[in-house]
């Protein structure tokens, strides 16, 4: 085998190495895509308000201020659910109480991390802050009639990463009504709103 030919065999042996590694990493990169979008696809997680409860329910005349005190604790019972193959992480979350339009309460949860498929369950306390019912005139109709009405929303940010490369962040929401029985410290309904934002 004479030089010339030799150099012609070896420059077709490097032309055909690269082109089978070229098919091969396109073919993984379309591999790695078809999966982000079809088995990895992000689903939404959500966040289910399973039940409402009255933790305490006080209420008593404030004779200095002329008012009425009212301290109020309502136990939610929440679920955070994850559709996704992957693990979904969420960071410190909150939860809020509001009577009529105005924040009156709050509480933190935690972050966490929640698996593959699954569901974690979470107590979330939501104390109200008496001091900023004080001035609200509706709330003594309300208290006489024996029925007042709350609302509860739930805020949780997270992200989920598909194979170590695309991030996703998720926030998930939940909004409740609540009717709190003044004469036997109960709630009396609740109606709840969920939704996700990728």
């Amino acid at each position: 085998m004479d030089s010339g030919n030799g150099k012609q065999w070896i420059r077709r042996r490097r032309y055909r190495c690269l082109l089978i590694s070229l098919s091969i990493f396109i073919f993984l990169v379309l591999l790695i895509v078809i999966l982000a979008v079809t088995v990895f696809r992000v689903r939404d997680a959500t966040t289910t308000v399973n039940s409402v409860k009255l933790g305490g329910f006080s209420t008593g005349l404030n004779i200095p201020n002329l008012g009425l005190d009212v301290n109020v604790t309502l136990d939610l019972d929440l679920t955070a659910h994850n559709p996704n193959r992957v693990s979904f992480r969420y960071g410190a979350g909150t939860a809020d109480l509001l009577y009529r339009g105005e924040q009156v309460g709050d509480a933190a949860i935690p972050p966490g991390e929640i698996g593959a498929r699954s569901s974690e369950q979470m107590n979330v306390s939501l104390t109200i802050y008496a001091a900023k019912l004080i001035g609200e005139t509706a709330l003594y109709a309300e208290a006489l009639s024996g029925s007042i009405d709350f609302q509860t929303t739930t805020r949780i940010p997270g992200r989920v990463t598909v194979m170590g490369i695309f991030r996703h962040h998720i926030v998930t929401y939940s909004s409740c009504d609540v009717a709190v029985n003044v004469s036997s410290r109960s709630v009396e309904n609740s109606n709840c709103k969920y939704k996700a934002k990728i």
